[in-house]
């Protein structure tokens, strides 16, 4: 690195401000689900398509970013990403229909997974690895603030000037971020003539698009048709055929062999469930709160804005516990609240309080302030020499799943309460049996914690014995 220490944070705050504002676009949309099914008409698994599709094209894009952050330099990155997202708030804030809003939030995630991937790939760059889960935790911290404030504001906005107003603040803020990285952002971070393979390019697009786009297509369709079938299959056999690839390059697109390193793919599939279940849960409680309890949308904030403080002071903590009393204590103890949380998500009915509802959301956001970030470091750092391509091969897969997720959990309870989620007592039980699922998903967490997930140096001492 031959740019000056002054020069790089200078970088990182500003890539950071702008994760920041791209992350409270992402899951904002979903306190206003319930307004896109009125205003366009929609089913809610359609007007979910909203948060869905942005979340499918960020999993699309992060394959490329080890081959951006190689290729590019921040000013390119920076201006590029945040011009596109500009563009796709324009669009939606004008959009006249469930479609064209949709093509507005997939212009929003292009800019989104390019500067979520780089801004951590900035950051191990330039951070020591010492110091890894302290800054993880201070970024975190940030980016979590974002979208909690973001989406208890949001359900006030949306009731009171109606989610287009929501499109309006994300032009007006990126515009003031691109005159910022105008001003200050410099081409002067390191690039490299790495090539990028186009056949790579377009084996991840079909794979991860595929994947996600025949599990979103359940809730229209079913298991069993071929929207769904072929999808999966034809993304399935990309990514076979991807990696065989990648194998077979001198410079791949994702550098796939650091998934023979156990506990990076151990630490990857912990993350990965992890994502799966909170972005489910971001999904489907808010559905739960307005559509099947008949609450509103501040009430359904309101709920949920607590454990949201409580999960941005968790994403600091829990790296600074994991620096003082190591890492496998604090994702079991992470998992065990989940595992509560999710107990008590077995008893919501119709009637349930404001206070209940709020509190036992709150156990389970503290559980995964205390695993997210750590886990994250923890599994970067078994290959802390590679981190493009960790961090590549690491945000895919989670993207892939929290895709999937946000889908997926919504189907489930479609599906147990018998095909539409309704203000009745079929969708509460369904829903009750879907936070068991999500239960036992955690429990699986839980094992590969106590099994498999140690501190770094504990793990390079027994390699060595």
């Amino acid at each position: 690195m031959n740019f000056k220490m002054d020069n790089r944070m200078q970088l990182l705050v500003l890539f950071t401000l702008a994760a920041a504002l791209i992350t409270i676009a992402q899951s904002i949309i979903t306190t206003g689900v319930v307004y896109l099914m009125s205003d366009f008409s929609v089913s809610s698994t359609q007007a979910q398509w909203s948060y869905s599709a942005f979340l499918l094209v960020v999993g699309v894009m992060i394959p490329l970013s080890a081959f951006i952050s190689r290729r590019f330099s921040a000013r390119t990155i920076f201006l590029f990403a945040l011009s596109v997202f500009l563009l796709g708030s324009i669009i939606c804030y004008f959009s006249n229909s469930l479609l064209v809003l949709i093509f507005g939030r997939v212009l929003q995630a292009i800019g989104n997974g390019i500067v979520m991937p780089y801004v951590q790939i900035l950051l191990l760059r330039i951070i020591p690895e010492e110091k890894w889960q302290t800054y993880m935790g201070l970024y975190g911290l940030v980016v979590a603030i974002a979208p909690v404030i973001g989406s208890f504001a949001g359900g006030f906005v949306i009731t009171y000037y109606g989610w287009r107003a929501l499109f309006s603040f994300f032009a007006i803020s990126t515009i003031v971020l691109l005159v910022l990285g105008l001003i200050f952002v410099r081409d002067d971070s390191p690039t490299e003539n790495y090539p990028l393979d186009y056949l790579s390019v377009l084996l991840s697009v079909l794979g991860c698009g595929g994947v996600m786009l025949g599990f979103t297509n359940v809730a229209d369709y079913g298991f069993a048709h071929y929207f769904v079938i072929l999808p999966i299959v034809v993304g399935i056999l990309a990514l076979i055929f991807f990696v065989r690839r990648q194998s077979k390059l001198e410079k791949p697109l994702i550098n796939i062999s650091i998934l023979k390193n156990k506990y990076f793919s151990v630490g990857t599939v912990f993350i990965c469930i992890l994502y799966f279940a909170l972005n489910g849960c971001t999904a489907v409680v808010p559905i739960f709160i307005q559509g099947i309890a008949y609450n509103s949308a501040i009430f359904s904030a309101s709920v949920l804005f607590p454990g949201g403080l409580l999960i941005i002071a968790f994403n600091f903590i829990g790296p600074l516990l994991t620096n003082r009393i190591g890492i496998k204590k604090v994702l079991i103890m992470g998992c065990i609240l989940s595992i509560v949380g999710f107990a008590t998500m077995m008893f919501y009915t119709q009637d349930s309080s404001f206070e209940f509802m709020m509190i036992t959301q709150s156990i389970r956001y503290i559980g995964v302030g205390l695993a997210l970030m750590p886990a994250t470091t923890w599994a970067l750092s078994m290959e802390s020499d590679k981190v493009e391509d960790g961090t590549a091969v690491n945000n895919t897969l989670r993207q892939i799943f929290a895709a999937i997720g946000s889908s997926m959990v919504v189907v489930i309870v479609a599906v147990l309460a018998g095909g539409a989620i309704d203000h009745n007592s079929a969708s509460v039980i369904a829903f009750n049996q879907t936070s068991l699922i999500l239960l036992v998903l955690h429990i699986i967490m839980l094992i590969l914690a106590i099994l498999y997930i140690d501190d770094k140096d504990k793990i390079e001492n027994q390699k060595l014995g």
